[in-house]
């Protein structure tokens, strides 16, 4: 008895450090990657005048490139990032399913329509844009969740009509751009592409709070959100009260996504690989919230510096994900057509 105790003992003490372990490391790269974002540039400053900018001292040419250019690119792709690795690791693990995220079931497409529409037909500023990208991404994810309960919540009937949710709001934004003008066209392009450039201080503030709004509280129901990896009825007979669990984790993770793709547009792929990238390094026993969180932020600062200086062209972070995720996509189905989930 003692023997079998202790081996559960070590192995969960096992376990916690490499979760610990594999976290920190996660954080440092991310922190680099942070560095290296207000680093780089057409100019190169010293790490010394870089700390003396942040301190509040101004210092010409310095400033104004790290203070209204790179500062602002890197806290909307550290934020944006951690969004959108957080909720996608949250939807797959919920619905236990690597499809089961937020790209996939048509939630950023939601806010993606409604950005475009404010784009091409209202000419709208910036803020009403990022107003109406939220609201619609909540509004999506309601209609999406209430189809799929019916008498009881459904797995297979949320994924698939969030499929097809998805395709229909495909189709819209693909109406709306072949009806606007070649400027207005551009424009939503660059939007719907996914991109850091043009990050300002004043927008930051709505995503920054609620990612750390929302984030504790998700951290707090990782303990409820392994146990609905286990099913419905096995979740339940542990105490879980899953219908109200499952909301306060949407809830919490869309409005994190919705924020994120009104500041910085839909980044394609990070929702969908931050959490195997995070389930694959963590291993079981632990919830891969924060570390799908800090994988997407890695993804995503990494990629924007790839599009900035790796060709001679510049791309916008959307692109470089799409290039990395799309490979992934198309491996995952051949697998799971192969194990007959499908």
């Amino acid at each position: 008895m003692n023997t079998t105790i202790n081996t559960i003992m070590s192995g969960r003490r096992k376990r916690r450090r490499r979760y610990v372990l594999i976290t920190t490391i996660l954080s440092i790269i991310s922190l680099v990657l942070c560095g290296l974002m207000l680093y780089l540039g057409n100019t190169i400053y010293t790490v010394e005048q870089i700390v003396r900018v942040l301190t509040g001292e101004q210092i010409k040419g310095a400033s104004f490139a790290i203070e209204t250019i790179r500062l602002p690119r890197m806290l909307a792709g550290l934020f944006a990032g951690f969004a959108f690795g957080l909720a996608g690791s949250v939807f797959q693990t919920m619905l236990r399913n690597p499809l089961a995220n937020p790209n996939v079931l048509g939630i950023t497409s939601g806010s993606s329509v409604a950005a475009v529409f404010c784009i091409v037909i209202l000419h709208s500023n910036e803020f009403v844009i990022f107003i109406a990208s939220v609201i619609a991404g909540l509004a999506t994810v309601t209609v999406l969740y209430l189809l799929s309960i019916r008498k009881s919540f459904s797995l297979g009937r949320l994924i698939l009509i969030g499929i097809g949710l998805d395709a229909m709001l495909g189709s819209v934004i693909a109406y709306l751009l072949r009806i606007s003008s070649e400027y207005d066209i551009s424009k939503a392009y660059r939007w719907l592409s996914g991109s850091l450039n043009g990050a300002q201080m004043e927008e930051l503030p709505p995503l920054i709070i609620t990612v750390v709004l929302c984030t504790p509280i998700i951290i707090l129901l990782g303990k409820h959100l392994s146990m609905l990896e286990l099913g419905e009825q096995a979740a339940t007979s542990l105490g879980v009260h899953t219908d109200k669990t499952r909301i306060a984790l949407i809830l919490g993770t869309v409005c994190m996504i919705a924020v994120a793709t009104a500041t910085t547009g839909p980044i394609a792929f990070v929702a969908f690989l931050a959490g195997p990238i995070a389930s694959r390094l963590v291993g079981i026993g632990y919830s891969t919230a924060v570390p799908g969180g800090l994988v997407g932020v890695i993804l995503v600062l990494a990629s924007d510096l790839i599009g900035q200086f790796a060709f001679e062209t510049k791309f916008p972070v959307g692109v470089i994900t799409g290039i990395l995720g799309a490979p992934y996509l198309i491996y995952l189905l051949i697998r799971m057509n192969r194990k007959g989930d499908f």
